[in-house]
């Protein structure tokens, strides 16, 4: 049966990229070639809630860029509504490169069409070369270069941008001429992509893992962030992305998206958790799954499972006289 994968769309997105990554690296039979089938999307939210309604099997999205941080439209998406996890993760490195219709002069640059995080990134080099153009919002990069390619049609019609910053496939894609490439401010930009499933039998525990949670205070007060980052701190767990978010509820009012190392069925992840649901008005579980880099991790001494299980045994005998 082929597996209907959702993602970021539309086609030559840095997402499908993920997407056709983990598909070829992790599926096995047809789909081993890439072969599953792939359904764009115009927005997360659009992705995410057919996934909800069983429209599809999982669905990729980008939840963070070296760069500029968390991608706001995933973290909130997956902080509200039916439960969802997440069940892999994908890094693709980004080059950005300037297109444009064929005829089109880099002088000649006025506007440039492309996706807000794409833009933060390649400012610098916007500012060197083309200091007097207007950035025009769109959906994706890759919507950036369709609105070029589109507005090339048989109607002669003309875009509301003049280039597009997009990924090289995109404008080979929608037949549009390179300008400029490697145009980012960053070498060595990377965005990571999360596999998103609806909630099921998880990952098995690999010693490569992460677990993402969204952690929602009772009240806010002095302190109430430290109480929750105590939980991590005094079982030797390892945070490696920490994000506040409005809950959209009021003026001031936060939640925390947060990655760290292990695996639920960790002995130190398990008892950071139970912590965490007594002093959290909500604790949202999303996920457990193996790191892509396949780094393991560092237990620190004295918090391996058997330390953990140990005390529990020691406990349950005095409770045993």
């Amino acid at each position: 049966m082929t597996t209907r994968y959702g993602y970021l769309g539309p086609e030559g997105t840095f997402t499908q990229m993920a997407l056709q990554s983990w598909v070829t690296a992790h599926e096995d039979g047809p789909d081993a070639a890439g072969t599953g089938e792939q359904v764009p999307f115009g927005s997360v939210d659009q992705a995410l809630d057919a996934l909800r309604r069983s429209e599809i099997d999982a669905a990729m999205v980008p939840i963070e860029n070296s760069v500029e941080g968390g991608v706001s439209a995933t973290l909130d998406a997956l902080a509200s509504g039916d439960p969802l996890v997440v069940t892999g993760e994908v890094n693709v490195p980004i080059t950005f490169v300037l297109a444009a219709r064929a005829g089109m002069p880099l002088a000649d640059v006025r506007s440039v069409g492309t996706h807000s995080h794409a833009w933060a990134q390649v400012r610098g080099w916007m500012d060197a070369h083309l200091p007097a153009a207007t950035y025009v919002p769109t959906l994706s990069t890759a919507a950036a270069a369709a609105g070029l390619g589109d507005a090339g049609g048989s109607d002669g019609g003309r875009a509301a941008y003049d280039a597009a910053v997009c990924a090289p496939v995109a404008a080979t894609n929608h037949g549009l001429t390179v300008l400029a490439t490697d145009i980012g401010d960053r070498v060595g930009a990377v965005t990571r992509f999360v596999l998103v499933a609806r909630p099921g039998a998880l990952p098995e525990r690999t010693g490569a893992d992460k677990t993402t949670v969204m952690l929602f205070q009772r009240d806010d007060r002095a302190g109430g962030l430290l109480e929750l980052l105590e939980q991590f701190a005094v079982r030797g767990i390892n945070m490696t992305r920490l994000e506040s978010r409005p809950t959209k509820e009021s003026l001031g009012s936060y939640c925390f998206s947060i990655d760290f190392e292990g695996h639920v069925w960790d002995e130190r992840v398990g008892e950071a958790l139970m912590g965490l649901k007594r002093v959290c008005a909500e604790v949202r579980f999303l996920g457990s799954y193996p790191r892509e880099d396949g780094a393991q991790v560092e237990v620190a001494p004295l918090t391996t499972d058997e330390d953990f299980a140990g005390a529990r045994a020691w406990l349950t005998s005095l409770r045993r006289g």
